[in-house]
């Protein structure tokens, strides 16, 4: 569903990324790690064609750089890190502006744009609010809402930079719980920037870790998440247990001393 071949991103004299080829399948959820400056929100914003970029982008079998904005839109929805909010929109107006693409030129949404909308303001615990100022919102509110805003794209490929980095843990799983959802119902392709490595491991698919702009590592989660292989990127505080059903566990460690409650799981090495 998209392909990078040898896509090299310069900020001036600055390579922000060098030469990443990576081919995600349709239906498949690709979680991008990898520490401050690796060089993983450039990845997306060149797959969105937001920067330039040498080497080729394919979403769909299309060269990304052909595409009109439009048609690009249909294809694949991004979600930055810092998305424009208008203070006076209404929740309910903001989450239809996603259905824009579909919108033709000098036309009105219809009351089928309005029942998508409606559908995933209910989905995302949003319906209460949907008459609500963007600028009431907190911090966490306001990400459900963009996050609504890319799913009423309904394009095939979602792009999500760090979507659930401002909600609190429960929130931040059933809001990853719902793309996954819906990644399976309609076979979406996915690639997001995970900060929070467990539940990269637990959500994504496959992991791609970038450590200065270049492909660290690539493959299954239990391949990726080990300590030998983060401990490149991320230095020494970072530390792989196994729970006992299986499930990878990054935690923080102090350098100078023993974490503590490392008995309750087994070393994930």
């Amino acid at each position: 569903m998209i392909v990078f071949d040898g896509v090299t991103v310069r900020y001036g004299a600055a390579v922000a990324l060098a030469g990443i080829s990576e081919r995600v399948a349709s239906g498949e959820w690709l979680g991008i790690i990898g520490p401050n400056g690796a060089g993983k929100t450039t990845l997306l914003r060149a797959a969105a064609h937001l920067v330039r970029y040498e080497g080729s982008i394919d979403i769909a079998g299309r060269p990304a750089s052909g595409l009109r904005r439009r048609a690009l839109a249909r294809l694949a929805a991004y979600v930055p890190q810092l998305p424009e909010l208008p203070a006076e929109m209404s929740v309910a107006d903001y989450v239809l502006l996603g259905r824009t693409p579909h919108i033709g030129y000098l036309r009105m949404e219809t009351p089928a744009d309005r029942k998508i909308c409606v559908g995933l303001l209910d989905r995302m615990g949003l319906a209460p609010m949907a008459a609500r100022r963007l600028g009431t919102l907190s911090g966490g509110e306001l990400q459900r809402v963009v996050l609504a805003r890319a799913l009423a794209q309904q394009a095939p490929v979602l792009l999500l930079d760090e979507p659930t980095s401002a909600l609190d843990l429960g929130r931040r799983v059933a809001a990853l719980e719902l793309v996954d959802e819906l990644r399976r119902e309609q076979t979406l392709t996915v690639l997001s920037v995970v900060h929070d490595l467990t539940l990269a491991g637990q959500f994504a698919d496959r992991l791609l870790l970038l450590d200065g702009g270049r492909a660290a590592a690539a493959g299954d989660p239990a391949s990726v998440l080990r300590d030998d292989v983060l401990t490149g990127p991320f230095g020494t505080g970072l530390h792989v247990l196994t729970t006992p059903d299986g499930e990878r566990v990054v935690t923080s460690r102090r350098t100078g001393g023993t974490a503590g409650g490392q008995a309750a799981v087994d070393s994930g090495r």
